[in-house]
């Protein structure tokens, strides 16, 4: 079987205002990750997910703490394990794979090189203002 036709999405389609959506917002918040922007994905055809949620760490003991309290706080208050996670080897990109939505949580210099907002530009973006 295709590992993409495993991979089912939800058939409920998810909003900004979804419960998933916000607590991975307020997990990369609450661990202050920089420059947080989510694409919205659900009108491309070809996308894997609904949505991309990007941030920055500025360190890899950052890296690893915002990728561990997403996965946390998912587990604890959407009751959700990821699909999938890849990157905690290389400590430069964490990807958490929620099947509906993707968070990827970058050091500045791989975040720069990919520039996802950029590839994926015909997605709208919104920016998420850091916690004070």
């Amino acid at each position: 079987m295709n590992l993409l036709e495993e991979r089912k999405k939800n058939p409920t389609r998810l909003t900004r205002n979804s419960k998933l959506f916000k607590t991975i917002i307020q997990a990369i918040q609450d661990k202050k990750g920089d420059h947080i922007v989510s694409l919205d994905l659900r009108k491309i055809p070809e996308a894997v997910a609904d949505f991309f949620i990007i941030c920055e760490a500025s360190n890899n003991n950052q890296l690893k703490a915002i990728a561990d309290n997403v996965e946390k706080e998912v587990k604890e208050k959407c009751k959700e394990n990821p699909y999938k996670h890849e990157g905690r080897q290389a400590e430069q990109w964490i990807l958490i794979d929620y099947v509906d939505i993707v968070v990827h949580v970058m050091l500045p210099e791989p975040r720069k090189f990919y520039h996802l907002e950029e590839l994926w530009s015909d997605a709208p973006s919104m920016e998420h203002a850091e916690q004070q």
